[in-house]
């Protein structure tokens, strides 16, 4: 059971995509062909290659978004904006996650690579509004972005948090291994099991995971 690894925890950091919400919503498909389309009007090149650059911006700079602007100076905003100018119709409210996510002893926070506005669009659709003491976007750590230690470190500044007292849940297991360097307790949530040092627990179910901690 997991309950004793996390009796010293007293902030709650969560990732937003693929995390609050099941993969199986897809919401990120959308994200990614506006972004391939973004790459493509900005850079003007042909779609294969705008894909190309998508994934290697993602995979070498953190995201995409990081290596359009340090490799082309690209204003963040409109970058933000019409990416996450998405549908959200997939998504469904889960008033148990809520209710579970309330019901954790301290602080809880989310922190996503994404913007705040798009969070918190998420965040409402899903039914978890006031379930959070703060929510963090991109643009919250001077569009640093997760998985680069420094991220963390602004985010948790900003915020107040003492990592040595918080855990992180996470989709993407890059971004888990600054919070564990940092001292965090951390949880991969997706549906495969990635045996890795950095991290500690693994569920393909947030909410049942959730539910053995209170």
């Amino acid at each position: 059971m997991p309950k004793p690894y996390f009796s010293h925890v007293t902030a709650w950091v969560f990732d937003l995509d693929n995390t609050l919400y099941p993969p199986a919503a897809r919401l990120f498909d959308q994200i990614e062909t506006r972004m391939t389309q973004y790459v493509m009007d900005t850079l003007r090149v042909p779609r294969a290659e705008a894909d190309q650059l998508r994934h290697q911006y993602w995979r070498d700079h953190g995201t995409t978004l990081a290596g359009l602007m340090r490799l082309h100076d690209i204003d963040p905003g409109p970058y933000l904006d019409h990416v996450h100018d998405i549908s959200l119709d997939h998504l469904e409210a889960d008033a148990e996650l809520a209710a579970r996510i309330r019901a954790l002893p301290g602080r809880k926070i989310v922190y996503t690579n994404g913007c705040g506005p798009y969070a918190e669009r998420v965040i409402e659709r899903r039914g978890l509004s006031g379930a959070f003491d703060a929510v963090y976007g991109v643009e919250h750590a001077g569009f640093l972005p997760k998985p680069e230690t420094g991220a963390f470190a602004a985010i948790f500044a900003r915020d107040g948090t003492c990592p040595e007292t918080a855990a992180m849940f996470e989709d993407d297991p890059r971004n888990l291994a600054a919070p564990h360097a940092l001292g965090m307790r951390t949880v991969h949530v997706a549906p495969e099991r990635l045996e890795a040092a950095h991290i500690h627990h693994h569920t393909d179910d947030l909410s049942g995971f959730l539910a053995r901690l209170v």
